[in-house]
């Protein structure tokens, strides 16, 4: 079974390479780098350094859904192992979970346990619970805690794989259709993993398989970019995948209480200009389709 493992770069080439100096490349992996308007643009130099690494380059950045839509154009692999830029391979990660696609045709996508690169006994995910349609809210199973093996030993279904880190079966791609490349930043993965599993696949952990990320623990600071897409999506998530009922509490739960409670919080904290953000994050959703690629945001 042929590998394609696909990163995407903006602005990070450092961080990037020392992803590459983490992968094992093998006869049967290809490994492409999508460098997502980067400024400079690094790829010149990247081609000549690594020839064995594939690197495409896009003049604008495309999101986190656009740029592995372009690696996913670009792979020959059977599997696709979509990975952030910024973390660490570890030994036997590729084989264990290639060897869980291999032995279970029925799964579609597979991520590995993602633990903290900065504290390496710290976990970030072992996989999600599911998500709830009325509030669109699940919990990330593990987030960290310390790792002492309470999670050891499982392969098997979980809700969602985890965007860091995901191999995916060419196949369920082909059935299920690329990132929908409008949600730009989060909530794509979640979307896709909801299409890849209505296309009949199955999403599963793998626990024995092990990846660091570099993303802080302490990840999450405001900003008003964040706050946009995190509430837009949010919504936008929800009018592409729950059903009619669930769908019309949840807008109501949304507009009735985490309208008021985000103001609250924005005003507390003194973010004034923070409210306009949140009104543009919902307008945007009475005014685009569900499909439409107008990011919206100013």
């Amino acid at each position: 079974m042929k590998l394609s493992v696909i990163t995407v770069n903006f602005n990070q080439p450092q961080v990037t390479e020392d992803l590459l100096a983490s992968i094992s490349h093998t006869d049967d992996m290809e490994i492409i780098v999508v460098d997502n308007g980067s400024v400079p643009d690094v790829t010149p130099g990247w081609k000549a350094k690594y020839p064995a690494v594939k690197f495409i380059r896009s003049d604008i950045n495309l999101g986190f859904a656009g740029g592995n839509n372009l690696g996913i154009k670009a792979a020959s692999g059977d599997c696709l192992f979509f990975v952030n830029n910024d973390t660490e391979f570890t030994s036997g990660l590729v084989a264990t979970l290639t060897k869980v696609l291999d032995n279970s045709p029925g799964v579609g996508m597979v991520s590995p346990k993602i633990k903290y690169f900065h504290n390496k006994n710290l976990i970030q995910y072992a996989g999600y619970t599911p998500l709830n349609f009325y509030t669109c809210r699940n919990s990330c199973i593990g987030l960290r805690e310390e790792d002492n093996g309470q999670y050891d030993n499982y392969t098997g279904p979980t809700a969602y794989c985890h965007g860091a880190a995901m191999m995916v079966r060419k196949q369920a791609i082909e059935k299920a259709g690329m990132m929908n490349e409008n949600f730009f930043l989060y909530y794509e993965e979640l979307d896709w993993g909801e299409h890849i599993k209505r296309a009949g696949y199955q999403a599963w952990v793998c626990t024995n398989a092990v990846i660091y990320h570099k993303e802080s623990v302490s990840v999450g600071k405001k900003s008003r970019l964040k706050e946009y897409f995190m509430n837009r999506n949010r919504i936008l998530f929800m009018r592409r995948n729950a059903p009619v009922f669930k769908k019309a509490v949840f807008y109501l739960y949304f507009l009735a209480f985490v309208v008021p409670r985000n103001v609250l919080g924005y005003v507390k904290a003194k973010n004034y200009n923070y409210i306009p953000t949140l009104a543009n994050a919902v307008w945007w959703n009475f005014t685009h389709s569900k499909n439409s690629t107008n990011l919206g945001y100013r």
